[in-house]
């Protein structure tokens, strides 16, 4: 089974509404690539100026984060319709910045997939370990854990939709890379997991991505691995050096 490349970039906190206008203006013909789907995450504030820059283009626009439930008493949150109405297709969900300085927790993340499935969002599920995991020999273990519980009560025809992206901690705005290898070693592991979950058909069906400086110059070596689907692109994503990383044939 041939999965389609998925290439997101996660914009984080940069860009203001005008400036998200200008980036897009600018990367729109070097992201030109219909042999991938191309993806950018943006912050909440830049969502609905960029979807209507991006109208006509193969980019598709994707939220950094959710909130699990649909409305209430939940200041400065956003609920998933509001995103949907919006025009979002995608929405990265329990990336380490957010598990770090935000407190979500597995089950948060859990409950946020669940409910990005619930509005036909498609959730960009992130996992990796840190630096001191790795060290010690249990960052599989621990990824497997992460895993299992993000996707508990999400059906197989849902999972098989789903996006994850294995982000070594270590790497992520360090300039540090996973060797292809390392990132393969990883990503197959986890589409071993989903297959324990779910089935053969279902790990065939979804899409991994590695992210952590992920740029123009290890792009190609870390796609062609068999079990690495793509990337979940932060500081190489602003620039127009994106549009190398989305033709990185």
């Amino acid at each position: 089974m041939s999965r389609k490349k998925i290439i997101a970039g996660n914009w984080k906190m940069n860009m203001t509404p005008s400036k998200a206008v200008a980036l897009i203006d600018e990367l729109k013909p070097l992201v030109a690539n219909d042999d991938v789907d191309v993806v950018f995450c943006v912050p909440a504030i830049d969502i609905i100026p960029a979807v209507k820059a991006a109208e006509g283009s193969n980019i598709q626009i994707g939220a950094e984060n959710m909130y699990f439930e649909e409305k209430g008493a939940y200041t400065g949150e956003i609920a998933p319709d509001m995103l949907v109405d919006a025009g979002v297709k995608y929405v990265i969900i329990g990336h380490s910045e957010r598990r770090e300085y935000f407190a979500e927790t597995d089950e948060t993340v859990n409950k946020k997939v669940i409910k990005a499935f619930e509005h036909g969002i498609t959730p960009i599920i992130c996992c990796g370990e840190s630096l001191t995991q790795r060290k010690q020999g249990i960052y599989i273990d621990w990824i497997r854990m992460q895993i299992k519980i993000a996707f508990q009560n999400v059906t197989a025809a849902q999972a098989a939709t789903a996006v994850i992206a294995y982000e070594p901690i270590w790497a992520i705005g360090t300039g540090e890379t996973a060797t292809s290898d390392q990132a393969e070693e990883v990503c197959a592991a986890i589409r071993q997991v989903i297959r324990e979950v779910y089935d053969d058909a279902t790990a065939a069906a979804i899409r991994i991505q590695y992210g952590g400086s992920v740029n123009a110059g290890n792009a190609a070596e870390l796609f062609a691995k068999p079990d690495i689907d793509g990337g979940l692109v932060g500081g190489a994503s602003l620039k127009p050096d994106f549009g190398k990383i989305v033709n990185y044939k």
